[in-house]
């Protein structure tokens, strides 16, 4: 026989799997049969995370209950966390190819630059304090 606060996890599983319309849904039909009951709800769902998050972008947004097995809690959880620590490598790994790319294309366009005569070009003007950093003018 299933105790209340069994019941109560099987709705919030069976609300979390309808997403966030489930979770605005119920607490919709809250408000219509008991006001009180409406913004309990409102509450947890905004306090529980589990309105206003799209929870399938990012491993580390999921909040997995347990199976049960400690065993298998305990791979799920180093696997999402080894698998969060390459996508961070992968994200650095992909900045750093964009930056050398950046700096190849840079260094073509002024190869290129002077090539065609563009590489004398008149300094900057000056900046004087007394015009608020703009260049003094002649």
């Amino acid at each position: 026989m299933d105790t209340a606060l069994d019941i109560l996890k099987q709705a919030r599983d069976w609300i979390d799997s309808h997403g966030t319309m489930g979770w605005v849904a119920t607490m919709i039909l809250g408000f219509i049969f008991a006001g009180p009951l409406g913004l309990v709800i409102l509450f947890y769902a905004l306090g529980t995370g589990r309105m206003g998050k799209c929870k399938s972008r990012r491993f580390g947004r999921h909040r997995f209950h347990s199976t049960g097995n400690e065993a298998f809690d305990s791979y799920r959880d180093e696997t999402l966390k080894r698998l969060e620590e390459e996508q961070a490598s992968f994200r650095k790994f992909l900045e750093g190819l964009r930056a050398a790319k950046d700096k190849a294309e840079f260094d073509q366009f002024m190869e290129n630059r002077e090539k065609r005569g563009f590489g004398d070009v008149p300094p900057a003007p000056q900046r004087n304090a007394d015009f608020g950093g703009k260049a003094h003018p002649a």
